[in-house]
């Protein structure tokens, strides 16, 4: 048989069709290289929600005879055995961050519900009877160090049962009356009715602390938070991912610095995302999503901005929980009104730690958040800020932290002096016996009440004449659009 003689390359295929070839490769191989392909992130972001398990129903597997809510808990780690050890490392149970050196202060300190003030309700220390309704533990009767101490303290109810059966009480307690077996049966993954119960009504009442979490949005309508409303219906944990019950974000009232692996953050889902408008996108390196998206706070309910201690125990006065309480002085409410904007990097400049030393003739910052216009991390971010005038020692010169519930407490006998005086051993400040009142800012960051992109904030929103940021506040010389960029 004849074999077809071999034949070389050259022989098949001319040199110059060779050569176009060559220039083609050296042409699309770095071309192609460049283009989208399957292995680029989504940009769609549906795709970045948890996956979440299906919940069992548990109103068959439930029995027992539960007269406490430990009996509850003991009957939960029969299944979920790790589950009380993994709550107990969060700061949900701690109420505490981690141990920080801070400028002012020669020894670390660490900073919390647990130890620390606010310009609300003031401090939980002494006050754990009332307190710790928002606590996701039993036992605070037994003192702090026993409550949290025993695994069989965490209260599983508080996050998983229905809220429409379950409530708490005092001292963190099941509230009295509840039917512990019927909630145990009820339990399923946390909704926003299980985060709302304390996130939503924090400081004292629905709407009072942040300005963006209020109890409108246990079923908001899309223009009130397009992510919990409308079609996507979201959940509090379809953002704040969870592990191992440690729940993503960190609220810089409770931290001095936040690591950013802890935070949420809305790049999460939204990816490589851009605006058509390319003026837009040259605000990214210095304006928040939030600033622009979250136009106003207090949407429907209206929030706190003003607290004023000193009226608080006044006689003859009418109880208005909008304008005054006897318990707790003076307030102003508002609502649907343009939030405070800052440079923020995401921690506190200076968060008050309990003892500082204040000027009561001029304004204590409970917190500052960090950043300026000099911060290549910092962007100008939306906040409520809440206004107070609240105790201070007149010879010590620092915030004072009053007992006000419980026997003698100021709720009860109206009387200051006693209330410092009962607190001076549990905080372990000293109470001089002269008291006044001083006024203190406390910023919180907004990042819910997220608007349809339509309600956006527009050019005009900010730039012009009637533009609602202070650009000398913020480190301009003026309206930037007249020049352009940070300095």
């Amino acid at each position: 048989m004849n074999k077809r003689p071999s034949l070389n390359v050259g022989q098949r295929f001319p040199t110059w069709i060779l050569g176009l070839i060559g220039i083609l490769l050296v042409i699309l191989v770095p071309v192609l290289y460049f283009l989208p392909g399957s292995s680029d992130p989504s940009t769609n972001p549906a795709e970045y929600l948890p996956q979440k398990p299906v919940h069992v129903d548990h109103s068959d597997i439930v029995t027992g005879d539960f007269k406490t809510g430990q009996d509850v808990t003991r009957a939960c780690l029969e299944c979920h055995e790790g589950a009380a050890v993994q709550v107990m490392k969060t700061t949900h149970w701690t109420w505490e961050s981690k141990a920080f050196d801070i400028p002012w202060r020669d020894q670390n300190v660490t900073i919390g519900k647990i130890n620390q003030i606010n310009n609300f309700c003031i401090g939980t220390q002494g006050n754990e009877n009332k307190c710790m309704s928002c606590h996701a533990g039993y036992g605070w009767e037994q003192g702090r160090e026993t409550a949290l101490a025993n695994p069989e303290n965490v209260d599983c109810l508080a996050c998983h049962a229905d809220m429409g059966i379950y409530g708490k009480g005092a001292f963190g307690n099941p509230a009295e009356g509840v039917d512990l077996l019927a909630a145990a049966k009820s339990v399923r993954a946390p909704t926003r009715e299980n985060c709302g119960k304390c996130h939503f009504d924090g400081g004292g009442g629905n709407g009072v602390k942040h300005g963006d979490l209020d109890e409108s949005l246990y079923f908001p309508s899309e223009n009130n938070d397009v992510h919990m409303g409308g079609d996507l219906n979201m959940q509090c944990t379809d953002c704040h991912w969870t592990k191992d019950h440690q729940i993503l974000g960190r609220m810089i009232a409770d931290n001095y610095t936040i690591d950013p692996k802890e935070q949420v953050s809305c790049e999460q889902c939204h990816v490589n995302q851009k605006h058509e408008d390319e003026r837009i996108n040259t605000h990214l390196s210095a304006v928040a999503c939030q600033t622009c998206h979250i136009p106003a706070l207090a949407l429907e309910d209206p929030t706190k901005v003003y607290w004023d201690w000193s009226k608080a125990g006044q006689e003859g006065r009418e109880d208005n929980h909008f304008t005054y309480l006897k318990i707790k002085g003076e307030f102003v409410y508002d609502k649907n009104f343009a939030p405070t904007y800052l440079w923020f990097n995401g921690n506190n400049e200076y968060r008050y730690i309990l003892g500082d030393k204040i000027d009561p003739n001029g304004i204590t910052y409970i917190n500052k958040p960090a950043g300026s216009i000099n911060d290549p991390n910092a962007k100008i971010f939306p906040f409520k800020l809440h206004v107070a005038k609240q105790p201070y020692d007149a010879v010590y010169n620092y915030l004072l932290q009053p007992i006000t519930s419980g026997k003698d407490g100021f709720w009860t006998n109206f009387n200051w002096d006693q209330a410092f005086r009962l607190a001076e051993p549990i905080t372990g400040l000293k109470y001089s016996g002269q008291y006044g009142f001083a006024e203190t800012y406390m910023y919180w960051p907004t990042t819910h009440m997220v608007q349809p992109a339509a309600n956006a904030l527009q050019c005009d929103s900010c730039h012009g004449a009637n533009g609602r940021l202070d650009w000398q506040a913020l480190g301009y010389p003026g309206d930037p659009i007249e020049w352009g960029g940070r300095k």
